[in-house]
């Protein structure tokens, strides 16, 4: 979607598809993104579902949306510095109000707190706030993050285990390894005047990367460089035009072969769910 805000300073668009191998065997898609624009300050957040939670979509999409809102929330009466923003004080505070959200949801749900919690509610994030005088990207488990064309790739913990940030709720292993592994981690902070693009994407997103020099299936055009999301404005005229192309790169497509009279097959080529969200300048 399109939106404005911070004086009409940035735009915003955005786009999500299920990975092929969730659509081979019959999942929805497990991620999630929100984001809004008012005069404090543009945020945006993506966020992917544990793979072996049964309803984990469900938490990706109440994930993204409560840790958007309780940022904005919180930047509308707060002061806006870049120490204030990657204090460990207000990223409690976001911390605080999700999981306070999510306890009370699971409760109510019944069938167990921590099977509640397992099947519907593990969900990692990646997020971007930016202020009229800093801006700062942050994580809570795996994803990407590209500030003016500059690639962070954000891991996930050792054993490929991200750390989901309703384990707090329910204990973790991970946590006699690392206590802060479920603390936001700020990726990146700079001045808002120096931003001039930011993507944000869930972990499908490297594959998109990665495929960049392939042929779409059925076409002999090729996926093109990440950097189309922020640098060609059709994404940003058309609310649905990242989802469409990015369902263009994953389609499957059958064409005959007339010379081996046979079907030739193309598979899609981004194996798991990709999101992402696109912060640019208005020049």
């Amino acid at each position: 979607m399109n939106v404005l805000g911070m004086n009409a300073q940035f735009e915003v668009a955005a786009g999500s598809i299920a990975g092929r191998d969730h659509v081979l065997v019959g999942k929805n898609n497990q991620d999630a993104y929100y984001h809004c624009c008012t005069e404090a300050g543009t945020i945006a957040i993506v966020s992917d579902g544990c793979g072996s939670g049964h309803h984990s979509e469900v938490g990706a999409k109440i994930g993204a949306q409560w840790v958007g809102t309780a940022i904005e929330s919180a930047i509308q009466h707060a002061p806006q510095e870049a120490e204030w923003l990657s204090s460990p004080q207000f990223w409690q505070q976001i911390q605080r109000s999700v999981l306070e959200q999510l306890h009370t949801l699971a409760k109510a749900m019944g069938n167990g707190f921590s099977p509640t919690i397992a099947d519907y509610f593990l969900f990692t994030i990646v997020g971007a706030i930016v202020t009229p005088e800093v801006t700062v990207v942050f994580s809570l488990g795996d994803g990407v993050a590209i500030v003016n064309g500059q690639v962070t790739t954000i891991a996930p913990l050792a054993g490929n285990q991200p750390p989901y940030l309703a384990y707090a709720l329910t204990g973790s292993s991970l946590l006699t390894a690392d206590p802060d592994c479920l603390q936001f981690h700020m990726q990146q902070s700079l001045p808002t005047e120096q931003v001039e693009s930011i993507l944000i994407g869930t972990d499908g997103v490297s594959d998109l990367i990665h495929a960049a020099d392939r042929t779409l299936p059925g076409k002999p055009e090729p996926v093109g460089a990440i950097s189309q999301f922020w640098r060609d404005d059709r994404y940003f005229k058309n609310p649905d035009m990242i989802r469409r192309r990015l369902a263009l790169i994953n389609r499957d497509v059958t064409q005959p072969d007339w010379a081996r009279q046979t079907l030739r097959k193309e598979a899609g080529l981004l194996p798991d769910d990709t999101t992402l969200v696109v912060i640019r300048r208005i020049n």
